[in-house]
Order: structure tokens, then C-alpha cells, then sequence
């Protein structure tokens, strides 16, 4: 099937200012709408195949997905830590102010496996700690299911400061990595359970040279991702849960 350029790029078009008017919410109808109307006008037959194209250094472009999120008057979106990494990094209850979202996409030289890791960072906005910018990133990897399908499997996560740090500071918020004392017994039990579940290694102190805390998933469970749109600018996903994402490549 023919691909027509110009509505493509028509489409495309209808899709970034429907982001625009609508705080990047993927929910809104106009959005939504947009969406399928590119989505018909899709140039890639397989994409979970088409390689020159799914490799990129992908940037989030509708708002992030991540739960309990808050918008805020300059247009960003705040959440707190934990919500934004599976609350493995203490202090879970901080504030913190995305800046931007990525995804490096790239083959791993295992079959038609590709990264698929998750890359936020952010700035801290608590007001009695001197601000502070980090960067969190989410471990995964992912390979094909079907023509549009993707199984994605994460693997662990890091966070670390961004350049240049005010290293004494960073450790003072982020070096106790132990839950705080006064944790319900109900949250240890869950977080017991997870952990053997999951085969989860959690944070188990920082290194001091870089300000890097790290965690590992040894089970961590598959999920799918499908893939709506897909050329030489755009990427649009879906999840299983039906959070759609649409990411512009760098």
C-alpha cells in the first residue's frame, strides 16, 4: 500500500497540537483522535521488524505515564520518587519535577533483542533541600512478539545526579538508602513478598566516586507493548494497560 507523504505529514501536524492544547494528555478525545488517524495512515507494515527505524534514542513527547502524577502551572509534571521507580530509592516521598523522558532503542546483538530502557530526569523541588538534578534510569530489555507486538522485560534501575552535582548534597538526601523505621508492618510484608517474587536486589548503598544507587530484578515480569506508529519522526505505543505514549526521535 502507497503511503500518502502529504496526509502523513498533515496528520503528524494534527497530532502535535492536539498534544499541545491538551497538556500531552493521550487521554483527551482530540488527542485520541489524532492518534487514529495517523495510526491508519501507518507506513510500517512490521514494525517490531523494521530495525533501521525502531532504533533511536526515543523522547517522550505526551505527558509522562507514571501514577499520582500532578501538573504543574509552567506545564511540567511532578511526582514523587517512588512513583517514578517502583519505589525502590529512598527518600520515596520526594518531590521531584520531570524534566524530560527517554528511551534508547538499540539492537543488543542477541537476536532481534533491543533495549528498551526508560530514562527520566528529573529536578528535585522540596524547598527546605538546595535543588538537586538526577537522572533515574529504568533497565529493560524487549523483543518482538508479532509484526506490532513487543514483550518487554525490566531488569533494574539506577539513579544517579546529573552534571554538574552538588555531590555533598546529593549524598545527604539520597546516601541512606534504608526504609525509613516507621514503615507499617503491612508495607515490609509487601515489600518482602515483591522482592521474593520478583527476585529483587534492592538498593544496597551508593557509590560515593559517582552518587549511583542501583537495584536488580531477577524475575521481573513480561508485559507487551504495541506499536501504533512507527517512521523517520514519530513513534506512538500502546501498553497492555492501555497507556498510550508518543515519543519524537532524536
Amino acid at each position: 500500500m502507497a503511503v500518502d507523504t502529504r496526509k502523513c505529514e498533515a496528520a503528524k501536524q494534527d497530532l502535535r497540537q492536539a498534544l499541545a492544547a491538551n497538556g500531552g494528555n493521550t487521554k483527551d478525545k482530540h488527542v485520541i483522535g489524532a492518534i487514529e488517524n495517523l495510526q491508519s495512515l501507518n507506513p510500517a507494515i512490521a514494525p517490531t521488524h523494521s530495525g533501521t527505524l525502531l532504533d533511536s534514542n526515543w523522547l517522550l513527547i505526551s505527558a509522562p505515564n507514571f501514577p499520582e502524577g500532578e501538573q504543574l502551572p509552567d506545564g511540567s509534571f511532578a511526582y514523587t520518587l517512588g512513583r517514578v521507580a517502583f519505589e525502590m530509592f529512598q527518600p520515596t516521598q520526594l518531590k521531584v519535577v520531570i524534566q524530560r523522558v527517554l528511551q534508547p532503542v538499540f539492537l543488543l546483538g542477541n537476536g532481534e533483542q533491543r533495549s528498551h530502557d526508560i530514562i527520566v530526569e528529573f529536578t528535585t523541588i522540596d524547598e527546605s533541600l538546595s535543588k538537586l538534578a538526577g537522572t533515574i534510569r529504568t533497565q529493560g530489555v524487549c523483543s518482538p512478539l508479532n509484526e506490532t507486538v513487543l514483550q518487554v522485560q525490566f531488569t533494574g534501575g539506577t539513579l544517579a545526579p546529573q552534571e554538574p552535582t552538588n555531590m555533598a548534597g546529593w549524598q545527604a538526601v539520597f546516601g541512606n538508602q534504608q526504609p525509613p523505621s516507621g514503615i507499617s508492618w503491612q508495607k515490609k510484608l509487601k515489600s518482602a513478598v515483591f522482592r521474593l517474587l520478583f527476585g529483587i536486589v534492592p538498593p544496597q548503598g551508593m557509590n560515593l566516586e559517582t552518587g549511583e544507587v542501583s537495584f536488580s530484578m531477577k524475575r521481573s515480569p513480561k508485559g507487551r507493548v504495541e506499536i501504533l506508529y512507527l517512521d523517520e519522526e514519530l513513534r506512538i505505543t500502546r501498553s497492555e494497560r492501555g497507556t498510550v505514549l508518543v515519543c519524537e526521535r532524536q
